[in-house]
């Protein structure tokens, strides 16, 4: 089955630290290699920079930092997100791909943002109440719903 945009259920996975989270389709524009990201000073720690996706500055947020991971982590794939007029980059470790959760489901799954430090949540909200509307949207999956999407993938 095909996920389309106006499917609530349509969601991208991403790896993002150590977990799988699930960004609503609706949202996504496109996802690349990690571009060159210039730093911003005074940003903060989840705010790597501004990277130029398509001739234009757009700030790139580390989703594993959001979330609340310390470690570093591997950072091998950007998630252009449209927020209004404007975009906004993901870095994340991995995209799995897209996937039809079921709606009914969504409400079990924990929100990304429900680890997240508090003084990080009001950050992004400072800065762009828009992502922090979209990252609240997204959802962690755990490892047993995972291990059912990844198995229905799979031939028999």
């Amino acid at each position: 089955m095909r996920a389309s945009e106006s499917d609530p259920g349509a969601s991208l996975l991403v790896v993002a630290g150590s977990r799988t989270c699930a960004i609503p389709i609706a949202y996504v524009v496109e996802t690349m290699r990690p571009l060159p990201v210039e730093a911003i000073a005074g940003a903060p720690p989840f705010l790597l920079g501004l990277s130029v996706i398509r001739g234009t500055p757009v700030p790139v947020v580390d989703v594993g930092v959001v979330m609340g991971g310390d470690e570093a982590h591997v950072i091998s794939r950007f998630v252009a997100l449209k927020l209004g007029e404007r975009r906004v980059a993901l870095a994340v470790a991995a995209v799995i791909g897209m996937r039809q959760l079921d709606p009914a489901s969504m409400t079990e799954m924990p929100p990304l943002l429900r680890g997240a430090r508090a003084d990080v949540v009001e950050a992004i909200g400072v800065l762009d109440a828009q992502l922090l509307l979209v990252l609240g949207t997204g959802r962690l999956l755990s490892e047993e719903l995972w291990r059912k999407l990844s198995s229905v993938d799979r031939p028999s």
